[in-house]
């Protein structure tokens, strides 16, 4: 599965060459396939799954668009982590556990970073939630590639 997922990937590489190293450009496409489940999965627990309806939860009243953001962070994390550690960043010489835990930290900080732009963006400047979600992911996307590749899925530089 693994080696078809990369042949596709790789298929689409050579016209991005110029701007793009392979590893970059399958970080991308894992990213953008990330993306496009949260982007797809957010549209469709919002719209058809909540009705756009709050959430109440005990006593504590969750938004709409909050509480579909909390839902869609699952499947982004499953897909993210198995994309990310089989066909991104495969040298990297951490264990897998420390891989997760690492991921899930940085996960972690996106779903913070994600919640305070979403109240910003839909609560107070008054933006479309599925338009206010595109905007983030792309903005989040950017401090994640690096967050991915310098910590959560390093590679050991070897002493000389």
């Amino acid at each position: 599965m693994r080696k078809l997922a990369l042949k596709i990937i790789d298929f689409f590489y050579p016209p991005f060459q110029k701007w793009f190293s392979l590893h970059t450009f399958r970080y991308v496409a894992a990213g953008g396939t990330t993306a496009m489940t949260g982007i797809i999965s957010y549209f469709l627990i919002y719209n058809y799954v909540l009705k756009q309806e709050d959430v109440h939860v005990g006593t504590y009243l969750v938004t709409a668009h909050i509480a579909a953001l909390a839902i869609e962070s699952v499947f982004t994390f499953i897909v993210g982590f198995m994309l990310n550690k089989y066909l991104v960043f495969t040298q990297s010489t951490l264990k897998g556990r420390i891989q997760l835990f690492r991921y899930g930290t940085v996960v972690a900080t996106n779903i913070l970073l994600n919640y305070a732009m979403m109240k910003i963006l839909v609560d107070g400047f008054q933006f479309y939630p599925s338009f206010a979600k595109v905007m983030i992911t792309i903005i989040l996307s950017v401090f994640s590639y690096f967050s991915q590749k310098y910590f959560s899925f390093r590679v050991k530089k070897e002493s000389k």
